[in-house]
């Protein structure tokens, strides 16, 4: 077992599909997780209500609430990483799941060793993350990031950063005016390879410039550095 799931890490699995949810169930209990499976949005928002998960995977089609939209009122109060699983496979689907608040999108169908990896992935972050508390800016007028609520403020406001768009703007920050590779970013943000067609990291970025420009934010700005990567500098994001 990953030393990051020596704890019992507890997942929510909210899939609708009898077979694929028992299975969900099945399988990563006995890899070594605590497994929660609820059948539809509503009671899943509920069982998260109820009990701290480290990850939950929501189906996007499930019945009356569906999963986008029980993503958006989770977000509403719970930073708990979420990886969106479904059949559907346009990019309108994948946009609006990180729009919502998404840290990982797995398309089905999807293999059990995918799914684990991409899991423990998600763990290794978050235990990296709850290691290292970062130094919070003490005046007003300078970006402050909260560690612990996994988002940025200004002068009080919060951006309402997802924890993946946190962790992209956390280590730009860390790096500030060096360009990073999009390479680099996939390994060090998402703990996958990179790929041409995958465009999460891009859709991350968008959030993130949007976010700032929400809060009044204009210091710094993610800049796209063409056939380089992402640097976050002194001028207007590309």
């Amino acid at each position: 077992m990953n030393p990051v799931t020596n704890h019992t890490s507890s997942i929510l699995a909210i899939e609708d599909d009898p077979v694929l949810g028992a299975y969900l169930h099945e399988e990563l209990q006995r890899g070594g997780f605590q497994v929660t499976w609820c059948r539809n949005g509503l009671d899943g928002l509920e069982t998260a209500g109820r009990q701290a998960f480290d990850v939950v995977l929501m189906d996007i089609l499930l019945p009356g609430l569906n999963g986008l939209d029980a993503l958006a009122v989770l977000r509403q109060r719970s930073s708990t990483p979420v990886i969106l699983m479904s059949a559907l496979g346009a990019e309108a689907d994948r946009i609006s799941g990180f729009q919502r608040g998404a840290d990982d999108y797995l398309p089905k169908p999807f293999s059990m060793a995918e799914l684990q990896v991409r899991i423990e992935a998600i763990l290794r972050r978050v235990a990296l993350e709850r290691r290292n508390q970062p130094l919070l800016d003490a005046t007003s007028d300078q970006l402050q990031f909260d560690e612990g609520l996994c988002d940025v403020s200004l002068a009080g406001q919060c951006a309402g950063l997802t924890p993946s768009e946190y962790r992209l703007l956390d280590i730009l920050h860390r790096n500030l005016d060096e360009v990073l590779s999009k390479a680099f970013l996939y390994q060090q943000v998402l703990q996958r390879g990179y790929s041409r067609h995958d465009r999460s990291l891009d859709m991350h970025v968008s959030q993130i410039r949007r976010k700032l420009k929400g809060i009044g934010y204009h210091e710094r700005q993610v800049r796209t550095v063409w056939g380089k990567g992402y640097v976050l500098s002194v001028g207007e994001a590309d």
